[in-house]
């Protein structure tokens, strides 16, 4: 995603941009590998709940040891959050390294206990998501704006913020979706996760009803912003990869009950 925003994007327009494209690389890999951090500690923590929801998928403790898998984080979460240091250096912001800093303590406290809590973690894990898209903005775009292009760059980065508004929802739905697929476990494990606390068939009617956000989003952008300034390849694209996907997992969300359909 965040190669595509920049060279099938931002490169198009005619505007400065900060980051020499080798230094774009290793903002895209920082990221990478502090969400790949993240997953590690991640499932360091989930052990217990991912030998019952998806034992054939368990790597920590079957394939690589615990004490191994803390080693790899580590390395991974360092890596990453040194690169940001060095590009917040580069921008001439180092103030911006802590953004990486609280990234990685955000995923460590996410997996140690906030995903326990009751619509935190997802919101959490949602927002992180969505923050990998305005980070472009912030190490791209807003060291190279001043008063003379100020108002192209509001637009280009008010661009990004709908990406990632849109990405938060479609993730704060699917962390749900993926509660109610792990339901069995995560009550066994103790966790208070909203299909615990309301009922996996309640909680599926929420998703149902959370699902029309983005549908409607969808809707309007494509016909203000596409359909309107005579897009129709684009029109075309949302409507048939975006619209009728999200428009499936609508009605399937509608009648799900089983770990299967949820997983689908």
């Amino acid at each position: 995603m965040q190669l595509i925003f920049r060279y099938g994007f931002l490169k198009w327009q005619n505007v400065p941009l900060s980051l020499a494209d080798w230094q774009y690389c290793l903002l895209v890999l920082s990221t990478v590998l502090i969400a790949a951090g993240g997953y590690v500690i991640n499932d360091i923590f989930d052990q217990d709940t991912d030998s019952e929801n998806k034992p054939s998928k368990t790597i920590i403790g079957k394939a690589i040891s615990e004490s191994m898998g803390y080693n790899i984080y580590v390395a991974l979460t360092v890596a990453g959050v040194g690169i940001g240091f060095y590009l917040s250096n580069v921008i001439m912001k180092p103030s911006f390294a802590t953004i990486f800093i609280l990234i990685a303590s955000l995923l460590y406290i996410y997996a140690t206990s906030l995903k326990q809590m009751l619509l935190v973690g997802n919101i959490i894990v949602a927002f992180l998501l969505s923050f990998s898209v305005i980070i472009i903005g912030i190490f791209d775009l807003y060291p190279a704006t001043y008063e003379g292009n100020q108002k192209e760059m509001g637009v280009l980065f008010s661009i990004l913020i709908d990406y990632a508004v849109f990405a938060f929802i479609i993730n704060f739905i699917r962390e749900i979706t993926k509660d109610l697929e792990d339901v069995n476990g995560d009550y066994n494990q103790g966790m208070h996760t909203l299909p615990i606390i309301l009922g996996v068939q309640r909680t599926a009617k929420v998703v149902f009803g959370l699902s029309f956000i983005p549908l409607v989003i969808l809707l309007y952008y494509t016909n203000a912003y596409f359909a309107y300034n005579n897009l129709y390849v684009a029109t075309i694209y949302n409507l048939l990869t975006l619209v009728g996907p999200l428009l499936y997992f609508t009605i399937k969300s509608w009648t799900a009950t089983t770990k299967k359909t949820f997983t689908i």
